[in-house]
C-alpha cells in the first residue's frame, strides 16, 4: 500500500466492532482507537460520583465535571492492545460490566460529552493510519474517511456474544438480562438528537450474523486494498 488511510467503522452494540478493528489495526500497523471505552469511561465517572442511577441523571454535574476527567490509551504489549486510564487509573476492566453497559448509551446523548469526545478523537486521527469504531466515526467524526464500515447483526446474535463474553469473565448476568440491555441501547443510539447511529451514505455496511472473525478480517483487507488503490 503506497499510503495510510482512515477507517471508520460503526454500527450497533456487541458486532464485533473492537475486536475487528483490533484485527484491522495488527494487520495494518495502524493505530487503533476504541472510542466506545472513552464513553463507558465517563459512564463509570458518573456511576462513581453519583451523577447516574436507575432512578436519576445529573447531566448538568456531569457536565461540570468534564474539564477533570483525563482520557488516554496506553497500550499493553502483553495484552496485544491498548487500555483505558482515566485519571490515572486503569479502569479497562470496569468499564466493560454490564452495569455501565447499561448507561454507556443515555451518557452518549449529552451534548458537552460527545462534543469534548468527538475533539480528542478527531485530533487523535489527523495523521491518518488509524482505525476508529464507534456509533458516528463515519457521519461525524472522520466524515471524509477512506473507508467507512457499517456493521449490523441480529439482536439474538449479539446478545448471545455479548452473554458468552460476560459469563466468561465471571460475571452474573442472564441471557435475558443482556438481551434487553442491547435492545435498549440499540433504540437509545439509534434515537438520540445529537449524532444518532445512522449508516453513512458511502459506508459498506456488513451483516455478520453468520461470519467467523476470520471471514470478517479477509473481507474487510480486500476493502482496505481497494480503497488505497
Amino acid at each position: 500500500m503506497t499510503s495510510k488511510i482512515t477507517i471508520a467503522i460503526d454500527g450497533f452494540s456487541s458486532t464485533g466492532k473492537s475486536t475487528l478493528a483490533k484485527q484491522l489495526a495488527k494487520e495494518l500497523g495502524y493505530v487503533y482507537v476504541d472510542t466506545g471505552a472513552m464513553y463507558r469511561a465517563i459512564a463509570l465517572f458518573a456511576m462513581q460520583n453519583g451523577y447516574i442511577t436507575e432512578e436519576f441523571f445529573d447531566k448538568e454535574s456531569l457536565i461540570h465535571s468534564l474539564p477533570f476527567i483525563r482520557l488516554q490509551f496506553e497500550y499493553k504489549p502483553e495484552l496485544g492492545f491498548a487500555i483505558m486510564i482515566m485519571n490515572d487509573m486503569d479502569v479497562e476492566k470496569e468499564i466493560r460490566t454490564i452495569e455501565v453497559s447499561g448507561f454507556v448509551s443515555k451518557i452518549a446523548t449529552v451534548d458537552e460529552v460527545r462534543a469534548k469526545l468527538v475533539e480528542q478523537q478527531q485530533e487523535m486521527g489527523k495523521g491518518k493510519g488509524i482505525v476508529m469504531d464507534g456509533r458516528d466515526i463515519g457521519t461525524v467524526v472522520f466524515p471524509d474517511a477512506e473507508l467507512k464500515i457499517y456493521m449490523t447483526a441480529t439482536a439474538e446474535t449479539r446478545a448471545q456474544r455479548r452473554f458468552d463474553e460476560l459469563t466468561q469473565k465471571g460475571d452474573a448476568v442472564t441471557y435475558e438480562e443482556v438481551y434487553a440491555n442491547v435492545v435498549e441501547r440499540d433504540y437509545i443510539d439509534t434515537h438520540r438528537a445529537n449524532s444518532p447511529l445512522v449508516k453513512a451514505p458511502d459506508a459498506i455496511e456488513i451483516d455478520n450474523s453468520d461470519m467467523t472473525r476470520e471471514e470478517q478480517l479477509a473481507l474487510v483487507l480486500a476493502l482496505v486494498q481497494k480503497a488505497n488503490s
